[in-house]
Parts: structure tokens; C-alpha cells; sequence
């Protein structure tokens, strides 16, 4: 069974910096593009952050380039989204998801998703 938990979040005031974690268990993580998506309520899902199996290649939304650095560790099993220079407007439940391709995290259409873990940015 794929499992997926993320961990990190919390409260922040605009400006500050938070790592979220995301540890997976069930699956060889080292065959799997891993990723960040985000969640307002009301809205739809957000891509943030992917990073390819080898951690070779990442890609970023534009809203968080610059701010936002996503890591991995192979022989830890556990994907990083390193967030700094943090907006009230990042406020949202952040995803870990894993998927073969950095394609099909890119289409919204992984897998395995984690429960989430809520960031929220105070102004």
C-alpha cells in the first residue's frame, strides 16, 4: 500500500520560511517523479513544485520561483519543498504526489496523493 505524509506546516508570518516534508512508503521512490500541489477551499488544485526521479530536473510554478526549492532524498524516501520569502496569498493545504513521469504530476493526473498538510501565511 502507497502511502504518502506530509509534514511541516504550520503558521508563519509573511516574509518567514517553512520545509515541508513528505515521506513515502509502499513504492520504490527511486523510480518515481515526486511533487507539490497546493489547495485554497473553493478552489482548484495548484501546481507548485516537481522534482524527477534522479532529482535532476525540477520544475516550478511561476508563482513560486525563486521562493520555493524542492529536494529529495532517495535513500530517506522523502521529498522537501524548502519555502521562503513565504505571502499570505501561498496560504493553502500542500500535497505530495508521486507518479512515474514529471509529465503526468505536470497534468494533475498522479497517483498517489498525501492527505495534505495546512500553510498558513499571516500578513
Amino acid at each position: 500500500q502507497v502511502q504518502l505524509v506530509e509534514s511541516g506546516g504550520g503558521l508563519v508570518q509573511a516574509g518567514g520560511s517553512l520545509r515541508l516534508s513528505c515521506a513515502a512508503s509502499g513504492l520504490t521512490v527511486s523510480s518515481y517523479s515526486l511533487g507539490w500541489f497546493r489547495q485554497v477551499p473553493g478552489k482548484e488544485r495548484e501546481f507548485v513544485a516537481a522534482i524527477s526521479w534522479s532529482g535532476g530536473g525540477t520544475n516550478y510554478a511561476d508563482s513560486v520561483k525563486g521562493r520555493f526549492t524542492i529536494s529529495r532524498d532517495n535513500a530517506k524516501s522523502t521529498v522537501f519543498l524548502q519555502m521562503n520569502s513565504l505571502k499570505p496569498e501561498d496560504t493553502a493545504v500542500y500535497y505530495c504526489v508521486a507518479s512515474l513521469t514529471v509529465r503526468t504530476i505536470l497534468s494533475g493526473r498522479s497517483p498517489y496523493w498525501g492527505q495534505g498538510t495546512q500553510v498558513t501565511v499571516s500578513s
